[in-house]
Order: C-alpha cells, then structure tokens, then sequence
C-alpha cells in the first residue's frame, strides 16, 4: 500500500467517526492518530455538545487517548488525521503534542488554523513544526459537515 492509500485509508476512518459524531447531533468531524509504524494509537469525534466541554473536539479526544495509550504527551512520529482542518485551539495542542504530520479532509475558511486562516503548525516561530497534507478525501469531507448543517438550518424553519 502506498502512503495516498494510507491517507486514505485512515480518513475513511475518520471520516466513520465523523458519522458516529452526527449522530449524537454533534458537529461532523472525525480524527484519527497514528504511530510511525501505521498503527492506529487512538480514533474518535466530535462531543462538544454531548459531554458540555468546549475542547471536545475530535483532535483534542485523539490526543488525549493517545497520550493515555502510551504515557506521554509528547508524541513524535505520529500523523494526525481529520475531517477538517483543525481551529487555532487543535493546531496549538498539534504542535505542543509534537506530532509530525497533519493529514486533513476539508478546509475550514472560517476556523481554519493551518492554512486558511493561520499557519500554526508550519510557522517556524514555533518550537516545533509538522507537516501538512491537505485535501485527502476533502469533498467527502466537505459534502458530510455542509449536508449536516443545510438539515440543521431546514429543521430551524
């Protein structure tokens, strides 16, 4: 399997808990982070709503399991993957994590925190940097968050 496999792979994986999220009405976005090595370390979505906190993002879930899974928070070598691209709160605990790449779906014009509207996460200021690839799946992405809020809006009327 070559490393567009993998991307895909594990956003079809994100992108499942991207569908699990939704269905507890919470906002769509799924994330996944995985070892050097190809492993799956941790995988959830969203639950903002659900469990009343407002850093519930898929991302930070991730993060924290993944840290748990291996006792430090530090985690180097990893590749993050999600739906969308992550706000200014998930990019920051991206670079404090220290993990190495970012893989994301869609972009975020609104909240986007590595490439739309800020570039944490590549802004050698920093005191660590990842890579980043974007686009992996991104109209499947795109298409789950902007069909999750035209019902949103539809039930409102």
């Amino acid at each position: 399997m070559n490393d567009h496999e993998h991307d895909e792979k594990h956003m079809r994986t994100a992108l499942a808990k991207a569908r699990e999220s939704e269905e507890m009405d919470e906002v769509p976005v799924g994330a996944v982070l995985v070892d050097g090595h190809g492993s799956v370390l941790a995988a959830a979505g969203n639950r903002v709503v659900s469990t009343h906190d407002p850093s519930g993002h898929a991302e930070m879930r991730v993060l924290r399991q993944a840290a748990e899974k291996v006792a430090n928070y530090r985690l180097p070598g990893t590749t993050m993957y999600v739906t969308l691209e992550p706000c200014a709160m998930c990019a920051a605990a991206l670079v404090h994590a220290r993990v190495s790449r970012l893989v994301y779906g869609a972009d975020d014009p609104k909240a986007g925190a590595v490439t739309s509207l800020y570039n944490i996460g590549t802004d050698a200021r920093l005191n660590h940097v990842f890579t980043v690839s974007k686009g992996v799946l991104g109209r499947e992405c795109g298409n789950l968050l902007k069909e999750f809020f035209r019902k949103r809006r539809a039930a409102k009327r």
